[in-house]
């Protein structure tokens, strides 16, 4: 749940020392984690020269990958250890939330806290003072939500181009003549090769979906067949547990009408008006709703259902993962079978069962320069147009090294 009901937000600042993530990265304790926890036991990185040609100019860098996975952010310090640099990066309150170790390592990393269901000021402002000092490279991952489709890029949020444009006008301000004050946004694809032939480990956890199922004497079918057709019947559960009946039509016609039924449901458990479009906003509003309700001292709704409407709001946004056409014949790859069978663990389990090894792709595209203009009225952030048609360059790029089924 991304919803914090123990305890209100309270910012969790960045720790400006460099002593803990030096210790961290001499130690290698990055890769011990991604392989023990993640199944991440090998990397590859490309584009690093645009990367060292902005740090030798001594140019303030954000770096905007796209967010597939939990480790991502942690496979970052493969780059940031090769570069010689550390980094902060901007993470979810609920990350701090999960346990005292995890919020103990989070920080000695460089990760400070940004409230997703709100406006949080100071995150905001801590981001751009990172930015305008130029120490380190800045993490934020402009998808705002991790996405488990590694070969799409969900829409960007705009808060990016905010912040980099808010740091360079200041830079602009404080720096010193002779020092370079641009600030510069690189795109970073990222994308997980499974290292082996997956199927074994595939056709195990389909297994045990299918037990689960009480399904018994299948007839022989392969391995895509089979993950779509467990994909479907984790939909039909869902689709009872919320509509009492399974629907009519295809996949993707009955997801979207499942997260619409979501959605609708908090909205009118909340109180909300029904006006806006976007389905991520949407659920966005009614976890913000949620967590103000649940911390006012004229609390109008209990808490049990304010749970029930926080994850009812999650599984919508999970469920916007989900795309027919992922898995169609003659789409599917090796990458798109793990992420799907892990995705539906994490769904039904609460974790994935992380034992297929996997290599990460690091892939940083050339700078981005940040105007300290406003962009034209009326008119997308200029920055963020270029952002999102290269990561989307990179990301689709990336996927053509699976391996085709």
């Amino acid at each position: 749940m991304t919803v914090v009901f123990d305890r209100p937000y309270q910012f969790v600042p960045p720790m400006r020392s460099s002593w803990w993530p030096t210790v961290i990265q001499t130690l290698r304790l990055y890769d011990l984690y991604l392989r023990y926890s993640e199944g991440v036991v090998d990397y590859e990185l490309r584009g690093l020269e645009h990367v060292q040609a902005s740090k030798d100019s001594g140019r303030s860098m954000l770096w905007a990958p796209n967010h597939c996975r939990y480790a991502d952010p942690l496979a970052l310090g493969w780059p940031a250890r090769q570069l010689g640099v550390n980094v902060h990066a901007m993470a979810s309150w609920h990350l701090f939330n999960v346990s005292s170790f995890d919020s103990f390592a989070l920080r000695r990393m460089g990760a400070f806290s940004i409230f997703r269901e709100g406006n949080d000021r100071q995150s905001i402002e801590a981001a751009v003072q990172v930015l305008v000092e130029g120490k380190r490279p800045l993490i934020v991952f402009p998808e705002g939500a991790m996405n488990r489709t590694n070969d799409l890029v969900k829409p960007l949020l705009d808060g990016v181009g905010l912040i980099a444009r808010t740091a360079a006008r200041r830079r602009v301000k404080q720096l010193d003549d002779g020092q370079d004050p641009t600030v510069v946004v690189h795109p970073v694809g990222i994308k997980y090769l499974c290292i082996e032939d997956p199927q074994p480990w595939a056709e195990l956890q389909l297994d045990q979906f299918e037990q689960r199922f009480a399904w018994q004497f299948m007839p022989d079918r392969d391995i895509r067949t089979r993950t779509v057709d467990v994909a479907a019947t984790f939909l039909a559960i869902k689709e009872m547990q919320y509509l009492g009946q399974v629907q009519q039509g295809s996949l993707s016609q009955r997801r979207d009408a499942l997260i619409e039924h979501l959605l609708r449901f908090g909205e009118q458990s909340l109180g909300l008006p029904m006006t806006i479009a976007d389905a991520r906003d949407r659920g966005r509003a009614i976890r913000a709703k949620a967590s103000e309700q649940h911390f006012s001292p004229h609390q109008d709704t209990s808490e049990a259902e304010l749970r029930r409407v926080a994850t009812a709001a999650d599984l919508a946004q999970e469920l916007l993962s989900y795309q027919e056409s992922y898995l169609l014949p003659g789409k599917a790859t090796d990458t798109r079978i793990v992420e799907t069978i892990q995705r539906m663990q994490e769904l039904m389990d609460g974790r994935s069962n992380n034992r297929v090894p996997l290599k990460a792709v690091i892939e940083f595209a050339p700078a981005i320069e940040v105007s300290t203009s406003r962009p034209p009225k009326g008119q997308r952030d200029p920055v963020m147009q270029e952002l999102d048609e290269q990561l989307n360059d990179l990301v689709a790029n990336l996927s053509k090294e699976a391996r085709a089924l």
